[in-house]
């Protein structure tokens, strides 16, 4: 840099005209805009000198200049652009942390706690685990399952302190005043039958299947509450019993029940309202949803309507609605359907509000954006494992979902080469061209791979060819018809037709 700084020294020292400084830059351009860069430079290193001199203690010292160049109270010199991120931390399996009180304050009863053991027995933290026990605890001590709590309290295994051990004293009161809870049930329930009153009847087994509920014998429970069929006498109660089994048959894992009993409520005489309906359709979608239907499960979901809202907390939130919809809609509808279903859908647009980062990534597979659809689909994916209907599923979805993104991404061309969409779905060539080996073996995709050059070439059928071949067809079926009829005339002008007996 020496001779830069000597060259602006003897341009300044010279003086030189306007005349001649013109002609020289004629001459010489490259010399003076070397010079101009030098001292641009030089000066530009002069003013970064003189604030790193002059800073004061609320500069980080030491930290390097350029993008990472960070002031304390938050302030960035040329910070670069980052895509949003969730405003948990870092979750053990390298994605988000869950927030897990606020999402245990989406459910209540029965669901909240099984959501909670779940997520503690699959998140991998103990931070977040022992925070799970420590709500499911809490969440056990506000009702009357003595089994759940010794459960809850083994698992814990003192690292809470004395405060979240057995409660010996409250476990043996709770089982106390269940043992007269149900005897007064029982002997209540035996004197509506003496009676043959059917209303109380069906009120008794109710009553009964509640207690049982409430203790955690849920198979005693789903019995009581099917033995009220037989004594229901309006649409009304026949629609409670189905949701009472509904539930109860979730918890148990027998979708079978819950796929049955949605359509026997679906059947009842009288119009259902607005948030039964919805109920309704949610439970079937979880039964599809369990048995891997994903286009039967997204139509269940997307027909919820907004009138759900907080009242199916004790099986489902308002957020996994717009979560499963979203996702099996994802992996099973072709583009037609996903803008008339998923995105022109306006109640479904307001269960998508609550969970922004899949209603982006539906927006992004839409708009051919597949690499941020798929950079959100891995910030959900730690959640996701964590969910007690969903985790079976996310793997199958995801390779769905990206299959369909990488079939929709070369169906519009010839060639493609594999080092541009490899940087579209930010994976290496290697990984991306075993991919379109599976998709083109299951003849998911019409296509050759030049291994050597890295380039996927479509086999498009030769429509010309497809056409004469066609048209060569249905002129020979012409010619068949055409030789049965004249037969057929020949045979009735001969009168060679053998007429059916008449029957005596």
């Amino acid at each position: 840099m020496q001779w830069l700084r000597c060259g602006y020294r003897i341009r300044r020292s010279i003086k030189l005209d306007r005349s001649r400084e013109q002609k020289l830059r004629s001459q010489h351009p490259a010399i003076l805009l070397g010079f101009r860069e030098a001292i641009l430079s030089w000066n530009s290193r002069r003013r970064v000198k003189t604030r790193e001199e002059t800073m004061d203690e609320g500069v980080v010292v030491g930290a390097p200049m350029g993008h990472e160049a960070m002031c304390s109270n938050g302030g960035a010199v040329d910070e670069p652009r980052r895509p949003p991120t969730s405003r948990a931390g870092k979750g053990a399996a390298g994605g988000e942390l869950m927030d897990v009180e606020a999402y245990a304050a989406l459910y209540t009863g029965r669901t909240k706690v099984a959501r909670l053991l779940f997520i503690a027995e699959r998140c991998g933290n103990e931070a977040m685990q022992l925070e799970a026990l420590r709500m499911a605890h809490d969440e056990i001590k506000k009702g009357e399952d003595s089994h759940l709590h010794r459960e809850v309290t083994a698992k814990i295994g003192g690292r809470l302190g004395p405060r979240y051990a057995l409660d010996q004293s409250w476990a043996d009161t709770v089982d106390r005043r269940a043992e007269v809870r149900k005897e007064k049930l029982e002997n209540e329930l035996n004197g509506y039958k003496t009676n043959l009153i059917k209303e109380s009847i069906r009120m008794g087994y109710n009553d009964l299947a509640d207690f049982f509920y409430d203790h955690g014998q849920l198979g005693d429970a789903l019995k009581n509450y099917v033995r009220t069929r037989d004594y229901c006498t309006t649409s009304k109660h026949l629609i409670h019993m189905c949701l009472s089994v509904i539930l109860v048959s979730i918890e148990l894992g027998q979708f079978m029940h819950v796929s049955n009993y949605a359509s026997k409520a679906e059947q009842t005489p009288e119009q259902l309202d607005l948030v039964t309906h919805s109920k309704l359709r949610c439970a079937a979608g979880l039964a599809y949803l369990e048995t891997k239907k994903y286009k039967l499960a997204a139509r269940k979901f997307l027909e919820t309507g907004p009138e759900l809202g907080n009242n199916y907390t004790d099986m489902i939130a308002p957020q996994d609605v717009a979560i499963y919809g979203g996702l099996c809609a994802l992996a099973s509808f072709d583009r037609t359907e996903l803008k008339n279903k998923v995105i022109d859908n306006i109640n479904f647009r307001n269960f998508l509000e609550l969970v922004p980062e899949v209603r982006e990534l539906i927006n992004d597979f839409y708009a051919s954006r597949y690499a941020s659809c798929l950079e959100y689909l891995e910030k959900l994916k730690p959640n996701l494992l964590l969910d007690i209907h969903l985790h079976d599923h996310v793997e199958t979805l995801y390779t769905e979902i990206r299959h369909k993104a990488i079939i929709q991404y070369t169906h519009p061309f010839i060639s493609v080469d594999l080092h541009m969409m490899a940087g579209a779905f930010k994976t290496n060539v290697a990984g991306l061209e075993k991919e379109l080996k599976a998709l083109i073996t299951d003849n998911q995709i019409q296509a050759r791979i030049d291994s050597h050059n890295k380039i996927l070439y479509a086999r498009h059928a030769d429509q010309r060819n497809a056409t004469f071949q066609r048209a060569l067809q249905t002129g020979v079926e012409f010619e068949r018809d055409v030789r049965a009829v004249l037969v057929r005339a020949n045979l009735i002008k001969q009168e060679s037709i053998l007429k059916a007996a008449k029957k005596p």
